[in-house]
């Protein structure tokens, strides 16, 4: 589930994605804002199967996965979700202009 949480001079916006998963060693997020790397943008766990991570993303519209103990997996929170050439869905994340 993304959110978004605070602004910064240069444009760009803090968001915050949350994943929940019981028993998940390990969460990352994969997407078109990380060249699709895995290993770029690991998630903090916290207790009881949260997981979160604060981007600072430009405006603009993102697609993005969780990799969960390397399972690919969309995010069933997301604003929308996009079908991917492997027969899957794409999570999407918008980042608006600000006025």
């Amino acid at each position: 589930m993304a959110k978004k949480v605070k602004t910064n001079r240069t444009k760009t916006q803090i968001v915050r994605l949350q994943f929940q998963r019981e028993g998940a060693q390990a969460v990352s997020i994969a997407g078109t804002f990380n060249d699709w790397r895995p290993d770029a943008t690991p998630m903090i766990a916290l207790d009881d199967g949260r997981w979160v991570k604060e981007l600072a993303l430009p405006p603009g519209r993102y697609q993005y996965q969780f990799v969960v103990d390397g399972a690919w997996r969309h995010d069933p929170a997301a604003v929308g979700q996009v079908p991917n050439p492997f027969g899957g869905f794409n999570s999407v994340l918008v980042v608006a202009t600000k006025p």
